[in-house]
C-alpha cells in the first residue's frame, strides 16, 4: 500500500498525465462556460486565466500524499499496539557507526537544522537575507488595469457579479473610472540613462545585506557540517571547528564586502578564502559521513529527488527537463554503485557531479551570453569554466552507460521503458480512437447530457468519483486517464470547483485503483515476491484495510479541500 504513494507524491506520472489533460480539459470547458453566459472569453468571466499546469499540480499534491503516508503509519502503529504478537520487534544489527546519545543526537540531528532553517526564515521576513539581483528593464511598467475587465455585455456583467459578488464588480468599476480620470492606461515607453540609473539605485538600496544565493549555499554546507558531527561525535572537532569558522567568515565577508552592484568575479574572489575553510572541512565531513551506512546509501537518491522536485516546484523548468534530470542521476548513481560493486574506482563518476554543480553555480552566477557586442573578462572565464565542466558532466555520464552497458544493466532497462512508453502510446491510440466511435454515435453526448441534468456540481462530481473508484477494480489508471476523463471532463471541469482539488482527487482516486482486487496492479507485485504460504486470498483480504484508509483519505480531502490548495496559493502569493 505505501508502495502505492508514489503515484501520488511527486514526481508522479499519474499527475504528469492526468495533468496535462486536465489542463486542456479546464481551459476548453471554461471557455465554453464563459461563451454560455455571454462572455466573450474565460479570462473576461474569471478574472484569471484559465490554467492549471502539471507544477501547480505538484505542489497540490504533497500535503495529499503526506496525508495519506500518516494514515498508513498511524493504522500500522495502532494496529501493532493491538497485536504485538503480530508485529515483533526486528533484531536490530550492530550497525555501522558510534553510537549516539540521545541528547547529542537531538542536538546536532534536530535542534541545528530546526535553527538554521528557522533563523534563515526569520531574517529573510526581516529583510537580511534576500534576492540581490538589481537588473532593470529598460522600459516603463504599464499601467495596470482594473481587476475586473467592465466593458462587457449585461448579459455577462450580470454573470459577472454573479460569480464574483457585487462588492467585486463595484471595485472594478472605481478602478476603471480611476484610470479613465487619469487619462487612460499609460502606455510601456523606453525609459531615459538617468531614470533606468535611478531605478537600479533604488533596488540598490532596497537590497538585502545578505544574498539569497551565498545564504542558502552557507545554510546547505552547514547541515552537512552538523550531520557530520551527529553521526561521528568522538571524532576530532577541529576539522568541522575550521569549517564552521569558514561558514561565519562568509557570512561577514558577504555583509561587509559584497554589495548588490559587486560582480559575480569579484565576489568569487572575496568568498575563496570562506570557501576554503569550508571545503577543508565539508572533506573531513564527507568522509565521515560515508562510513555512515544509512547516509550512505538514503542521501544520493535524496538529492537526486530534491533536485528533480526542486527544479519544478521552483519553476526553474517544467517536468520534461527535470525528467531528463532525474534520468542521467540515475544513471550515473547506478554505475557508482556498479563500479563500486567491481571494486573499480567511481572517481569519474563523482567528478562528473562535481561538474554539475559548477555547470550550475556558475550558469546562475555569471552572465555566460558571449555572443553580445560588449563581453567581459570574467564573463568569458566562466563561459570557457561552464564550457568544460558541461563537457566533463557529458563524459561522465557516457561513461556511466558504458558501464551499465558491459554489465548488462543498461540494455533490460532500455527495454522495459520502451515497452512501458509503448504501452502508454498504443492505450492513448486506441483510447482516441474509442472516443471517436463514442462521439460519432452520440454517447458523449448523452454521458454529458445525463451528468449536467443534475443541479448539484458537487452531486455530480461524487458520481463521477464512484464511477472511477468503481472502474478501478477492473481498469488500469491509463485507461481510466485517457478514455473516462475526456468524456465526463467538460462537465467536472466546466464548474466553479477548483480544478486544481478537482484532478488531485481523481489522482488520488486513481491511486486506490493499485489495491482493488482482481486487477490491482499492487497486489500482482506483491504477490511476485511473497512466500508461497501467502496466497492471493490472503493479499486480497489484506489490503481491504487499506483500501479503506484511501477512501478515508477521499473524504478528508472533500471536506477539508485547503490540504490541496494551500500550497499552491501560498507559493503563487
Amino acid at each position: 500500500a505505501s508502495g502505492t504513494l508514489g503515484q501520488i507524491i511527486p514526481p508522479s506520472i499519474v499527475i504528469v498525465l492526468l495533468g496535462t489533460l486536465a489542463g486542456d480539459l479546464y481551459s476548453r470547458a471554461q471557455e465554453v462556460r464563459a461563451q454560455s453566459v455571454g462572455c466573450t472569453d474565460a479570462l473576461t468571466y474569471l478574472g484569471e486565466p484559465a490554467v492549471v499546469s502539471v507544477g501547480t499540480l505538484f505542489q497540490a499534491a504533497l500535503l495529499p500524499g503526506i496525508l495519506l503516508a500518516g494514515l498508513y503509519a498511524g493504522y500500522a502503529f495502532v494496529y501493532a499496539l493491538i497485536n504485538p504478537s503480530k508485529a515483533p520487534a526486528v533484531q536490530m544489527g550492530g550497525g555501522s557507526g558510534e553510537s549516539i546519545g540521545r541528547t547529542h543526537a537531538l542536538q546536532w540531528f534536530l535542534a541545528a537544522p530546526i535553527a538554521l532553517i528557522g533563523g534563515a526564515i526569520l531574517l529573510g521576513q526581516a529583510n537580511m537575507i534576500g534576492s540581490q539581483d538589481i537588473s532593470v528593464s529598460s522600459r516603463s511598467e504599464l499601467s495596470e488595469g482594473a481587476s475586473l475587465r467592465t466593458n462587457v455585455g449585461p448579459d455577462c456583467q450580470a454573470a459577472m457579479i454573479e460569480l464574483h459578488g457585487q462588492e467585486a464588480w463595484d471595485l472594478a468599476i472605481s478602478e476603471q473610472q480611476a484610470i479613465a480620470d487619469a487619462g487612460g492606461a499609460v502606455e510601456s515607453r523606453a525609459l531615459t540613462d538617468q531614470e533606468i540609473e535611478d531605478n537600479i539605485s533604488q533596488r540598490v538600496a532596497n537590497a538585502a545585506p545578505i544574498g539569497l544565493g551565498i545564504a542558502i549555499g552557507l545554510i546547505l554546507m552547514t547541515l552537512v557540517l552538523t550531520t557530520a558531527r551527529g553521526v561521528a561525535p568522538r571524532q576530532d572537532f577541529r576539522p568541522l571547528a575550521i569549517g564552521f569558522a569558514g561558514v561565519a567568515l562568509g557570512l561577514v565577508m558577504d555583509i561587509v564586502f559584497v554589495t548588490p552592484r559587486t560582480s559575480a568575479g569579484v565576489t568569487l574572489i572575496l568568498m575563496v578564502l570562506p570557501m576554503a575553510l569550508i571545503f577543508y572541512g565539508l572533506r573531513t565531513a564527507v568522509a565521515r559521513l560515508a562510513e555512515n551506512e544509512l547516509i550512505r546509501v538514503v542521501f544520493p537518491p535524496l538529492i537526486l529527488i530534491v533536485a528533480v522536485l526542486g527544479s519544478i516546484l521552483g519553476g526553474i523548468t517544467n517536468p520534461t527537463p527535470a525528467a531528463a534530470l532525474g534520468a542521467g542521476g540515475a544513471i550515473m548513481l547506478a554505475a557508482f554503485r556498479k563500479l563500486k560493486d567491481e571494486n573499480k574506482s567511481p572517481k569519474i563518476i563523482i567528478g562528473s557531479a562535481f561538474a554539475l554543480v559548477i555547470m550550475l553555480l556558475v550558469g546562475m552566477n555569471f552572465d555566460l551570453r558571449v555572443r553580445q557586442d560588449a563581453v567581459s573578462l570574467e564573463s568569458w572565464v566562466a563561459f570557457f569554466v561552464a564550457q568544460a565542466a558541461y563537457l566533463y558532466a557529458l563524459f561522465g555520464l557516457l561513461y556511466a552507460c558504458w558501464t551499465l552497458f558491459r554489465s548488462g544493466v543498461l540494455s533490460p532497462v532500455v527495454r522495459e521503458t520502451a515497452k512501458v512508453t509503448s504501452m502508454v502510446f498504443t492505450i492513448l491510440i486506441g483510447s482516441q480512437l474509442l472516443n471517436l466511435v463514442v462521439i460519432s454515435f452520440g454517447g458523449e453526448h448523452y454521458i454529458q447530457d445525463f451528468l449536467k441534468s443534475f443541479d448539484s456540481e458537487f452531486t455530480v462530481f461524487l458520481i463521477v468519483m464512484l464511477v472511477l473508484f468503481v472502474l478501478g477494480f477492473v481498469l488500469d489508471f491509463l485507461e481510466i486517464i485517457y478514455i473516462v476523463i475526456p468524456i465526463v471532463g467538460p462537465v467536472i471541469y466546466g464548474g466553479t470547483m477548483d480544478p486544481k482539488w478537482v484532478t488531485i482527487m481523481i489522482a488520488v482516486n486513481l491511486q486506490t485503483s493499485f489495491l482493488t482486487p482482481p486487477f490491482g496492479f499492487a497486489l500482482f507485485y506483491l504477490r511476485g515476491v511473497a512466500p508461497k504460504e501467502v496466497t492471493t486470498g490472503h493479499i486480497y483480504r489484506g489490503v481491504i484495510p487499506f483500501v479503506l484508509i484511501q477512501v478515508l483519505g477521499l473524504l478528508l480531502l472533500f471536506w477539508f479541500p485547503w490540504v490541496v490548495t494551500i500550497i499552491p496559493n501560498l507559493l503563487a502569493g
